[in-house]
């Protein structure tokens, strides 16, 4: 690789994390891309390489693995160059909740929360340290609408979200910028992976057009980039609304409508 500052991508064989990297490695900077699917990665690589000259490393890994998830985690504390993660890895379960199975509850767990928590950890005190840097997190808009009906995915993304706004407010001060994309529905593989018929659904975003809406946001240092919300004043509603409920928590005091009757 060269001197030049290198983006760590998860989930990078296809979909969001495959356009990312084009996108990063378009924009002058070397990548190290991760997923599972060492061929796929190999292909991606050997493209990139030859479409923009990026420096570009390959790194396997099964993110619910602990020993794979220790090897980058290991690569983005020792990694100088590193300076940003897009932490897009991440899957989605169809069914009710009472019909899916308990083990792969527990890998969808660990794949959309813990996975992301413990790369941001390896990265963050690094980039502190420089007073430069980015962690970029793909949630959902699921994560904003338990009525959508995915109830584990959405409550992933749902804490994909929480945490980027709590990282961003401790890490925007020492120079390092915090970012969650909440996609709605993309044109990726993610639904035939979860054995969900896309094609039953209404239309879906490009993904091109996802990832470019998304730098957009990164460009201008929006903490939460909603692609695929029309009006803006929307989502400044719903976090003013939510400031002001926190505002009105009073410790100390049991609200009147919960206090007995004399």
């Amino acid at each position: 690789m060269t001197n030049r500052s290198t983006v760590l991508i998860t989930g990078a064989s296809t979909g969001i994390g495959a356009t990312y990297a084009d996108r990063f490695a378009r924009r002058g900077h070397d990548l190290v891309l991760v997923a599972r699917d060492k061929a796929r990665l190999q292909a991606l690589a050997a493209r990139l390489r030859a479409d923009t000259g990026a420096g570009v490393d390959i790194l396997p890994a099964d993110l619910t693995q602990p020993g794979d998830l220790a090897a980058v985690e290991a690569r983005l504390r020792e990694d100088a160059r590193i300076d940003t993660l897009i932490n897009n890895a991440g899957a989605a379960l169809s069914g009710p909740f009472t019909e899916q199975p308990t083990e792969a509850v527990a890998r969808l767990v660990a794949l959309n929360t813990t996975a992301p928590v413990r790369l941001a950890s390896a990265i963050a005190p690094r980039l502190v340290q420089a007073g430069t840097g980015a962690i970029v997190n793909i949630g959902s808009v699921v994560g904003l609408a338990p009525e959508f009906g995915m109830s584990v995915y959405g409550a992933t993304k749902a804490f994909v979200l929480f945490l980027s706004q709590g990282l961003s407010l401790e890490l925007t001060p020492k120079g390092v910028y915090v970012q969650a994309v909440l996609p709605a529905g993309t044109r990726t593989e993610i639904w035939e992976r979860a054995g969900i018929d896309a094609s039953a659904m209404p239309e879906l975003m490009e993904v091109g057009a996802l990832v470019d809406a998304a730098l957009v946001g990164f460009d201008r240092r929006e903490g939460v980039t909603i692609p695929p919300l029309h009006d803006a004043a929307h989502w400044h509603a719903l976090d003013a609304a939510r400031q002001a409920l926190v505002g009105d928590l009073r410790q100390a005091q049991v609200a009147q409508r919960y206090r007995a009757a004399a």
